[in-house]
C-alpha cells in the first residue's frame, strides 16, 4: 500500500477484510469500546461489528481486534505495557466544541459531509489551534497533571464549570439501581 493512501481494509491473519473507516463509524466502535454498562466481551464484539461490515467472516477474533486498534491508532501499532494516560477528552461530551474546531481546519463542515475518513478526521483534529476546545484540553491537561491554573484559567473554569465536569457512566446494574429508586438518570 502506498504511504499515501487512506486504508480502508486491515490484514487480519494474511486476508484483507474491509473496515468502516468514516470518522463517524470509528467514533461509534470507540463508543461501544468504553461503555460501562456493557460487559468486556460484549464490547469487544460490538467494537469489531461496528468496524467490519463482515465480522462473521473473521477468521481470529483477537487478531481483528488488533489490527482494528492499530487502525484507529493511525497504522501505528500499540505499544505493549503503556500506562494509561489522563483521559482529556471525551468524544461525546465534546462533540460541540470538537466539530467546529475539526471544522475550522477542514473548511467545511464533517457531521455534515457524506464521508470523511478517520486519519484525516483524526489529521484535522490535531491541528486545532487556539480556540475554545484546546483551551478546555489544556485546563484539563493541567488538572490532571496537579498544575497550577493561570488567573485566566481558573476564571475560565468558574465561568464554564460544565466543560469540566466528567459524563456520567453508569454500568446497566447501576442505572437500574437508581431508577428503581426513583431516581431519574
Amino acid at each position: 500500500m502506498s504511504v499515501w493512501k487512506l486504508p480502508t481494509s486491515c490484514m487480519v491473519c494474511g486476508q484483507e477484510y474491509p473496515v468502516r473507516s468514516d470518522f463517524r463509524a470509528v467514533l461509534d466502535a470507540l463508543a461501544a469500546l468504553n461503555d460501562n454498562s456493557l460487559q468486556e466481551t460484549e464490547r469487544y464484539a460490538c467494537f469489531l461489528r461496528i468496524l467490519y461490515p463482515t465480522w462473521q467472516q473473521l477468521p481470529d477474533l483477537n487478531a481483528a481486534m488488533e489490527a482494528a486498534l492499530v487502525f484507529v491508532n493511525l497504522g501505528q501499532p500499540i505499544p505493549p505495557n503503556q500506562p494509561p494516560k489522563p483521559q482529556l477528552v471525551d468524544w461525546e461530551k465534546d462533540v460541540h466544541l470538537i466539530a467546529p474546531a475539526v471544522d475550522a481546519v477542514l473548511g467545511f463542515s464533517c457531521r455534515r459531509c457524506q464521508y470523511l475518513h478517520w486519519w484525516e478526521f483524526i489529521g484535522a483534529y490535531y491541528c486545532i489551534g487556539d480556540g475554545v476546545f484546546a483551551q478546555v484540553v489544556s485546563i484539563r491537561s493541567k488538572k490532571a497533571k496537579g498544575q497550577r491554573l493561570e488567573k485566566y484559567e481558573q476564571e475560565f473554569l468558574r465561568e464554564n464549570p460544565e466543560l469540566f465536569q466528567k459524563a456520567s457512566r453508569l454500568t446497566k446494574a447501576e442505572a437500574d439501581f437508581l431508577k428503581n429508586m426513583g431516581l431519574e438518570v
